[in-house]
């Protein structure tokens, strides 16, 4: 047995290597959890950034448009913030969940960077779990009848802002 144990720590290693390295080799990256496209939008109801009762997620589009997940932390949202007043700009109505942030903070980086939102919700820790949320900015495009048919991680580009709005104006009644 003494003859054994000088080895078990290099077996274990050997071991865990193999697993990490399987994992490794059969896992895509650059796959994201697309688990909303095709259902309703979360039906949670979150209160509105400047107060009042809260609002239900899937009550808060009038028609179809989208639902942008941002923070004010969040580098890319603030890159984004261009790209999401043309939207606006084009007649494409858009919802904000301001995620992992204070209200104050999103105040103010909404003064600073434009405020692009028909309506601005306060998220939490479900509303994560709810989207599959895997970080911020993520936009969720949402037709007139509530259900999420595309999904767009990370900021919006140019190229992307023609692309919703013919998107949005083509799901139009």
């Amino acid at each position: 047995m003494k003859r054994i144990l000088p080895f078990i720590p290099i077996v274990v290693i050997v071991a865990l290597g193999l697993l990490f390295a399987g994992y490794g080799l059969h896992h895509d990256p650059q796959v994201q959890p697309n688990a909303l496209i095709g259902k309703p939008l979360p039906t949670a109801s979150l209160p509105p950034l400047d107060g009042g009762q809260p609002i239900r997620i899937s009550g808060a589009l009038n028609g179809p448009g989208l639902v942008n997940v941002f923070g004010s932390w969040c580098a890319p949202c603030a890159v984004e913030g261009p790209q999401l007043m043309k939207l606006k700009q084009n007649g494409v109505q858009i919802v904000g969940v301001s995620w992992m942030d204070r209200p104050e903070n999103t105040h103010a980086f909404l003064g600073k960077t434009g405020n692009p939102f028909a309506l601005v919700l306060v998220g939490n820790d479900a509303t994560a779990i709810d989207f599959g949320i895997t970080g911020a900015p993520e936009t969720f495009i949402v037709d007139a009848k509530g259900m999420v048919v595309g999904k767009r991680v990370g900021g919006i580009t140019d190229v992307d802002v023609a692309t919703l709005t013919k998107q949005i104006k083509a799901m139009k009644p």
